[in-house]
């Protein structure tokens, strides 16, 4: 019945195609392994031209000679986290979350919440430094700046 087979070696369609998509993908996998040790052998670690111009402006050695730098650093405050993760934000929401809370439940706030809220702004404030006086004639009254001369004032 049908046509005879050619020995022990029948394969269908299916088993061919299998047996292909195993040889492209043995054949992927050996490049990628050869090329990424190529790589690796072939990487030199290049310092980054920002790197380079940090080491020519290194300013650590003029340490030495300014007294008051240690001083400053021990007295400066740390540096604030830049970087927001999921962890720091639920931490954050939290405790803005219990100081609005405290505000709400504050009397003064309760009784006039615009007036606190000014009043809380102008203590935050730093106080302002008073501006120089203008200078003024002996009279008391303001200098004035006289044009000279048209042809002064026009000069290439």
């Amino acid at each position: 019945m049908g046509k005879p087979s050619k020995g022990s070696e029948v394969t269908t369609k299916s088993d061919k195609k299998f047996d292909k998509k195993l040889q492209f993908y043995t054949k992927v996998k050996d490049t990628v392994t050869s090329l990424s040790v190529q790589k690796e052998i072939g990487k030199k670690k290049k310092i980054r031209s920002r790197q380079k111009k940090l080491k020519a402006y290194d300013l650590t050695n003029l340490s030495e000679f300014l007294p008051e730098f240690a001083a400053l650093q021990k007295s400066a405050l740390p540096a604030p986290e830049l970087k927001m993760n999921c962890k720091r934000r639920q931490k954050l929401v939290l405790t803005e979350g219990e100081r609005l809370n405290k505000v709400l439940d504050h009397p003064a706030f309760q009784a006039d919440p615009i007036g606190s809220i000014f009043q809380h702004l102008q203590s935050q404030q730093p106080p302002e430094e008073e501006k120089p006086k203008k200078k003024t004639n002996t009279n008391g009254s303001k200098k004035r700046n006289k044009k000279k001369g048209k042809a002064e004032s026009m000069d290439f």
